[in-house]
């Protein structure tokens, strides 16, 4: 969820109305490539997941997730899902800058407001592994829109979430993706969430990347 301490409670009500709409967004994407095996890469605590196990369309859900807090967290919430036999979901603790054999294969995959926690200089080793090794037969990507921070009230420079390491404006997240994709046989096609307001954009641009080969 986004900073709010320079915000009233109609800006708290925006917020956390985008965050709802960000993620029927995502699922609703997800639901229309017809894909059946999921990953949700910084699955945070599950509320992506949660989502997405409640279409039967998804037959496997893999979560992965570096914060013990929050994989705990999404435990809590998908119990019950853990519990069916055999469970159609999995969570797994561990880095997408890293490689794992293990996630390689999957149809789909979603990387929701999860880019802009990592650090710069880790940006290589994230798509070396992501679109390198686990190769998904398309990803949906979400991240802030830094243009539209002055709308939330945000001073110049100041981030929506005090983790995050950056947050780019479209030009540099659409020059960054479409490299992703030159360099590891993607195509990519760019959007936005939210409210859209002229010579800003959307609170939240996209990147639907999709396999060529």
């Amino acid at each position: 969820m986004y900073n709010t301490k320079h915000s009233d409670d109609g800006m708290m009500t925006q917020m956390t109305s985008l965050h709802e709409e960000r993620l029927d967004f995502v699922c609703r994407t997800l639901k229309s490539t017809g894909a059946q095996r999921v990953l949700d890469l910084g699955c945070g605590s599950g509320s992506l997941l949660y989502r997405l196990l409640a279409n039967e369309q998804f037959e496997e859900v893999v979560g992965l997730e570096d914060s013990g807090l929050s994989l705990q967290q999404a435990r809590s919430i998908l119990a019950p899902y853990l519990d069916e036999t055999p469970p159609r979901v999995r969570l797994i603790r561990g880095s997408y800058a890293e490689s794992n054999p293990a996630l390689a294969g999957y149809q789909a995959a979603a990387m929701v407001e999860t880019i802009e926690h990592v650090r710069p200089e880790q940006l290589s080793q994230v798509e070396r592994a992501v679109f390198g090794e686990y190769r998904p037969g398309c990803l949906f990507m979400t991240t802030p829109n830094r243009e539209y921070n002055p709308l939330f009230d945000l001073a110049p420079g100041e981030f929506r979430e005090e983790d995050h390491k950056f947050e780019w404006d479209r030009l540099k997240f659409q020059r960054w993706a479409r490299g992703v994709a030159e360099r590891n046989g993607y195509e990519v096609r760019f959007g936005g969430i939210g409210e859209f307001v002229p010579d800003v954009g959307h609170p939240t641009q996209t990147a639907f990347f999709t396999r060529t080969d």
